[in-house]
């Protein structure tokens, strides 16, 4: 019976967590997850140097790396919180429309501010123009003018 009710007990607090927004945060936040890390890390380094055997008054005043421990703890422990109350970050799109949205409007831009590069595209779909001098074969009549009498 005693089992049963902690199984209970622990589905529970399985189902309490789940709920929990902070909870939530950590898993899905890889940065947050890596300043909680970071904070550990740097604090149970901190703890050992000052655990070692010497005299804790002594680590704490003269221990350089006891100093930086504590100050890599604390800097992660202050992004980590910034990072919790700032809120859930917006996913990221795949930003391949906007991309194509950039690219077309350039390649507007483009053709629309450059001579050869309007005449290259209007050559390669509709083909070259071809350029021709046209010689009159026939000499001008004399025409009569208003002047003369005929």
């Amino acid at each position: 019976m005693a089992k049963k009710k902690k199984a209970a007990a622990a589905a529970g607090a399985v189902t309490a967590a789940r709920s929990n927004p902070y909870v939530q945060r950590v898993i899905e936040d890889d940065d947050l997850r890596d300043n909680v890390r970071v904070a550990f890390e740097a604090a149970r380094d901190a703890y050992d140097r000052l655990s070692n055997g010497k005299a804790p008054a002594k680590v704490i005043s003269d221990d350089k790396k006891f100093h930086k421990d504590l100050q890599v703890a604390a800097e992660a422990l202050k992004d980590a919180g910034s990072s919790l109350r700032a809120g859930p970050k917006r996913k990221k799109r795949g930003g391949f429309g906007r991309k194509l949205l950039l690219l077309a409007i350039a390649g507007g831009l483009a053709v629309a501010l450059s001579a050869d590069l309007r005449s290259k595209i209007l050559d390669t779909l509709f083909g070259a123009e071809e350029e021709f001098d046209y010689t009159s074969t026939t000499a001008p009549s004399a025409t009569p003018t208003a002047g003369s009498a005929a």
